[in-house]
């Protein structure tokens, strides 16, 4: 919106500015960077609408799929498309927590400790094979994940807004891997599968790498960046403000409380599940173009919002049924508002 009209949503005066039209202006920079992270990431446009989604949203994204589908290339598109700070840290089982967030150090012409701060002071941080790291190193990141601030040597230090982290992970290879805890999991707002592109898309995939001189990935540069950080901030602020129908609201909340009885899960969804859902549909509305929250936008983020805060019981996972199919039965079970 920086490169847009003076009256755009992150302009000097946006309460001069009809709620309306910010709406619309919002959406429709969500859909250019929509459209401009589809020319990476060919085949995955219901994973960009997801991502986009938490953005919007002010959320936390946890993505998982086998090597190669572009999990690291979506995050590296997106940092192109947005002009904030974007970090990267590749997590390895002897990665320190200090290696995150960062330490203070010793200065001999001051004779004083100086903090250096870690990686996690950036907009769009890129956690890099998260279950890799032990359970120590992964709890770096759940103050910052949370309270948007790290604690350094007794000092609170806010890092940049806005501030999201992309985290991946490999679901095949288990040997060296951590598990992720339940308290982490539950601050990613949304936990996405990336699965493989239909025929024709990884064609095209194909066609356009081997033209590239990058090896065997798509190069990012050509990507316009359309967003500042406080673009960004501002899209947000419009996204929360968003009219939500009581009716909206409170399913949200009846499928969120539905997973906590619901027979074959083991474990329910807690509170953040039901807010992760109206923040979501709220996300969703705005990148749509719609005017006020529907209750399919709810039922469109549900799966992402819910799959890593719930548990399958044994008897249904010797069965081989997935977590996804019992939502899915849950989502069709649990009536949904006629506005």
């Amino acid at each position: 919106m920086s490169e847009q009209t003076p009256d755009s949503p992150a302009g000097e005066k946006p309460a001069a500015s009809n709620p309306a039209a910010q709406r619309q202006r919002a959406s429709q920079l969500a859909q250019a960077l929509r459209h401009e992270l589809q020319k990476a990431l060919i085949g995955q446009t219901a994973v960009i609408d997801d991502v986009l989604t938490a953005l919007l949203a002010s959320g936390h994204v946890l993505i998982e799929g086998v090597p190669g589908l572009g999990k690291t290339l979506l995050v590296r598109a997106l940092a192109r498309c947005f002009g904030g700070e974007f970090a990267r840290i590749q997590f390895t089982p002897d990665l320190m927590p200090s290696d995150v967030t960062g330490h203070a150090v010793y200065d001999l012409q001051s004779e004083q400790f100086k903090l250096r701060k870690g990686p996690v002071f950036t907009h769009l941080l890129l956690a890099d094979e998260i279950n890799r790291a032990p359970a120590k190193t992964q709890a770096a990141l759940l103050e910052v994940m949370q309270e948007r601030q790290v604690t350094l040597e007794g000092r609170a230090l806010a890092v940049p807004q806005p501030f999201m982290v992309l985290a991946t992970q490999n679901p095949i290879e288990q040997e060296g891997t951590y598990p992720l805890p339940e308290a982490e999991l539950d601050r990613f707002m949304l936990k996405l599968h990336m699965d493989y592109p239909e025929a024709g898309e990884e064609l095209d995939m194909v066609r356009q790498v081997t033209r590239s001189a990058r090896a065997d990935m798509l190069d990012v540069t050509p990507l316009r960046p359309l967003l500042q950080a406080r673009d960004v901030l501002a899209m947000q602020k419009i996204a929360s403000d968003l009219p939500i129908d009581d009716q909206v609201l409170d399913y949200a909340v009846r499928i969120a409380r539905a997973t906590r009885n619901w027979p074959g899960l083991l474990l329910g969804a807690g509170p953040r599940a039901s807010i992760a859902l109206v923040r979501g549909g709220r996300a969703r509305a705005l990148l749509r173009g719609g005017d006020f929250v529907v209750p399919d936008d709810i039922k469109h983020c549900a799966l992402a919002v819910l799959r890593h805060r719930v548990r399958l019981s044994p008897e249904l996972d010797i069965e081989g049924l997935s977590i996804d199919q019992v939502l899915l039965q849950l989502l069709d079970q649990v009536p949904a508002p006629r506005l």
